[in-house]
């Protein structure tokens, strides 16, 4: 078993190893004692993995209450997560108790969110189902829903007790989802890591995963020791999302995130080496590493109706928004330009100047 561990306002551990959601009662006794543990799920999710981490707990001692939602984006918002508290309320859980996120990055940051506001937060932990929540949204705290003006308009910082990633589970992944998180693997190679975005552009094999996800790990890791409220070297994993959020927005959630990020990044490559950023073209070997991984590289929006979409970027500050551009492989800077020249700045990178 791989551990990766982050030291932030809470240590934890991030195991990573095929077979985990077995184990998942032991692995959790170890840090929480036994208690009520409330399982927030979607229903692909359930009927997959459900009864095995069930099980496990119930093994373990711990007494279960289980919320189903269903899956996909749209359960990121105000009406799932009251639903989420209002369960939480009603099964009666307390300051000690557990809420466990059962899933990929939906129910991660909508149970999150749960966690971290019912009773002004109370534990959590994750147990990532896909490639995205593994390596990127169950690490780091943070959670949060999308409201009908953008996407994680609303959210909190909750760190886990623990993140338990069963690399099995990425066996059972629709060829589109696997390449969800395949973007934002490539996305920490191209801020730092040439060796791990060079596997990604050889094509990577989803049942030999444990070191590539642990790779992932560590480099978010490193992004958000010293920076968990986001406000400094930890704004660079947005490399992509300015732009990537706004095709999600503008799609109403039919372009999954890590398809838009995708896009999103190869905008920015391209602009940064246009206006005169970038040591060197990196849009090139993007390009080759997207397509190793099955994922797009061209936007199907406009630099006016992108713009017009970020307006509502949850990284805006007033009239400024704070852009990632890369500078060569494996090194990107933070550039703020004003909110009136970023329609320009996608123009640009979509090769529309």
């Amino acid at each position: 078993m791989k551990t990766v561990s982050i030291d932030s306002s809470k240590q934890y551990n991030i195991h990573i190893e095929r077979g985990l959601l077995k184990k998942a009662g032991s692995l959790i006794s170890q840090v929480h004692p036994r208690c009520k543990a409330a399982i927030v799920t979607d229903d692909n999710v359930a009927r997959l993995y459900l009864s095995q981490v069930s099980a496990g707990l119930e093994n373990a001692g711990y007494s279960l209450c289980t919320l189903i939602l269903p899956h996909g984006e749209h359960s990121k918002s105000l009406g799932v997560w009251t639903k989420v508290l209002q369960f939480l309320a009603e099964n009666g859980l307390t300051k000690s108790d557990l809420v466990l996120a059962l899933g990929g990055g939906v129910i991660g940051d909508v149970a999150g969110f749960a966690a971290g506001t019912y009773l002004r937060e109370i534990p959590l932990v994750q147990l990532p189902t896909t490639l995205l929540a593994a390596i990127d949204s169950s690490v780091g705290g943070k959670t949060g829903i999308d409201l009908p003006q953008g996407k994680n308009l609303a959210g909190v910082f909750c760190q886990p007790e623990l993140v338990i990633c069963d690399t099995a589970a990425l066996d059972t992944l629709t060829d589109h989802y696997f390449a969800d998180g395949c973007a934002e693997g490539i996305k920490y190679g191209l801020l730092a890591d040439k060796e791990l975005f060079d596997a990604f552009a050889r094509g990577v094999n989803r049942r030999d995963m444990d070191d590539i996800v642990a790779r992932c790990v560590e480099i978010k890791r490193d992004f958000v020791q010293g920076d968990e409220r986001d406000m400094g070297k930890r704004q660079m994993l947005n490399l992509g999302h300015t732009v990537g959020h706004a095709i999600e927005k503008l799609s109403g959630y039919s372009i999954s995130h890590g398809h838009a990020v995708a896009m999103g990044m190869v905008v920015m490559c391209r602009a940064a080496y246009s206006l005169g950023y970038s040591r060197e073209n990196c849009t090139p070997p993007l390009l080759q590493a997207l397509d190793a991984c099955h994922l797009p590289s061209a936007c199907p929006y406009d630099a006016a109706a992108l713009a017009k979409a970020a307006l509502s970027d949850k990284k805006r500050r007033g009239d400024n928004l704070t852009l990632i551009l890369p500078l060569r492989m494996g090194e990107c800077c933070r550039e703020t330009i004003p909110m009136k020249d970023l329609e320009g700045f996608i123009a640009a990178g979509l090769g529309e100047r």
